[in-house]
């Protein structure tokens, strides 16, 4: 499949086709095999049905290919973003196999792509990827991090544009610690994952950028002159009695003027066996619940997850859960997308609305189990690696999901016109030859942008170190 095919040049090569076939085989039928002209349009009805199914594309949309060598992990975000300027490039990037960090544009009308290597072999680790945020002059800010860190790296990485919104003119990598001897002697533990930044325009446009930092824990730090100088960094979430193995896991979403929402976890569902799931937002110097009731100032932090806003009170029953997106509707109702696990084989995508001061939880759909290949006589490492899924950050009643399908993951469309109720589900990929999982549909998406929607293949994924993937797309409105 061409790269820059779309349904209407399907269709148009499937008619002509279809049309010169018909020609040759009446042709046939009356000189070769002696049928009458009127018994002909039977005898040609079917061999022409047989033809065309031949014809059909095996997928339901377009699919592009970003690039052959990249994946990404969905806990540094946002991982692709659209620019601010009409008709601006996507912006993305991911970790190839080889453990480069890549930077790449994507122009929607030309297909044409840019990339850029950030930094060469960091290390073999999906969790690495970059995350992007757009300046107020249009130039472009990616962080990223190794996984924890170790002897041979540790830190937060930045590379910055010289030119706006021109992946070609990324800056050398700068590398910085966010810590302090103060808060490591509380915390204990150094480390440093993921990286989600931030910009909030009643806040003087200051950045904020949030990571698993110090302490195993979610910190964030703060800078004011578009990412030269950070602030110290401070420690957000944490359990009640310090346990540095122990690690929240938080997935951001932010207006862009003044708030910054977080849904997150009491740790990893591996290591929680009743991992429940949690909202609280940052405005003006606080953190609060979704009711308005605030939780802490900022000198006042870290606070518990009991503390937050509880989402899903996860029991044996209905099992544990992880975290997989948070958008805000044009009614200003958080929209949450996550998943639960009865059973380490059952993965089950929920959705849920806050509406009336109370969370509208209700069942997508079972989506499979995980998505790695795990070796023979093996036992799964990642037995929660959910095919994963992503709510359109202009009409949140839309859900794109991997789910499995005939033992290979795929890629669907939900639509709901009742907060969750029902849905009406469309395929994007179809009899894939590979699975097909970690969508996301780019951040900051204005009126009129082209729908566009990110994913891997995965040629290969045994693990988190140890995969071959592509990042494919569709244009969903060509």
């Amino acid at each position: 499949m061409y790269p820059d095919d779309t349904n209407n040049q399907h269709l148009y090569r499937r008619t002509m086709c279809s049309r010169t076939i018909e020609f040759y085989l009446r042709f046939l039928s009356i000189l070769i095999l002696n049928i009458p002209m009127k018994q002909t349009i039977h005898f040609t009805f079917h061999l022409l049905a047989f033809y065309l199914l031949t014809l059909v594309p095996s997928s339901a949309q377009t699919v592009s290919t970003l690039t052959g060598d990249g994946a990404w992990c969905w806990f540094s975000d946002p991982r692709a973003i659209y620019t601010k300027q009409e008709n601006g490039p996507i912006i993305t990037g991911w970790v190839t196999k080889s453990g480069d960090i890549v930077a790449a544009s994507l122009d929607i009308k030309s297909r044409k792509i840019l990339q850029k290597r950030l930094y060469t072999k960091l290390e073999i680790d999906d969790h690495d990827n970059p995350a992007f945020l757009e300046l107020t002059d249009h130039r472009i800010l990616t962080q990223y991090t190794w996984h924890g860190g170790s002897k041979n790296g540790m830190g937060v990485i930045q590379n910055t544009t010289m030119q706006p919104a021109d992946v070609a003119t990324f800056s050398d990598s700068v590398v910085f610690k966010p810590q302090t001897p103060a808060l490591l002697e509380k915390f204990k533990r150094e480390t440093y994952t993921y990286a989600n930044p931030f910009m909030l325009s009643e806040e003087n446009n200051k950045i904020y950028s949030f990571g698993r930092w110090v302490g195993f824990k979610p910190n964030f730090i703060t800078s004011t002159d578009n990412g030269k100088t950070w602030s110290d960094p401070v420690v957000v979430i944490t359990s009640k009695e310090l346990n540095t193995n122990n690690r929240p896991y938080v997935k951001y979403y932010s207006d862009g003027k003044s708030k910054i929402h977080l849904i997150f976890t009491d740790g990893h569902p591996n290591a929680e066996p009743l991992n429940s799931v949690y909202y609280c937002y940052y405005e003006k110097g606080a953190f609060w619940r979704a009711d308005g009731s605030k939780i802490a100032n900022i000198d006042q932090l870290p606070f518990h997850p009991s503390d937050a806003s509880v989402i899903y009170k996860a029991t044996p029953e209905t099992g544990k859960a992880w975290i997989f997106d948070i958008v805000i509707d044009k009614k200003g109702r958080l929209v949450v997308a996550y998943t639960r696990y009865p059973t380490n084989r059952q993965h089950q995508y929920f959705y849920a609305v806050y509406e009336n001061n109370k969370w509208n939880d209700h069942h997508l759909i079972d989506s499979g189990k995980w998505f790695p290949q795990t070796p023979e006589g093996k036992k799964e490492r990642e037995e929660n690696y959910s095919g994963g899924l992503t709510i359109d950050p202009l009409n949140p009643a839309v859900v794109y999901f991997s789910h499995e399908v005939n033992n290979v993951f795929e890629i669907s469309k939900a639509e709901t016109g009742d907060l969750g109720k029902t849905w009406k589900m469309t395929s994007i990929t179809k009899d894939s030859k590979f699975d097909n999982v970690r969508p996301v549909i780019p951040r900051y998406k204005k009126k009129g942008d082209k729908d566009v929607l990110f994913w891997m293949e995965n040629r290969k994924y045994v693990h988190y170190t140890d995969y071959d993937c592509s990042i494919k797309f569709s244009v969903l409105n060509p």
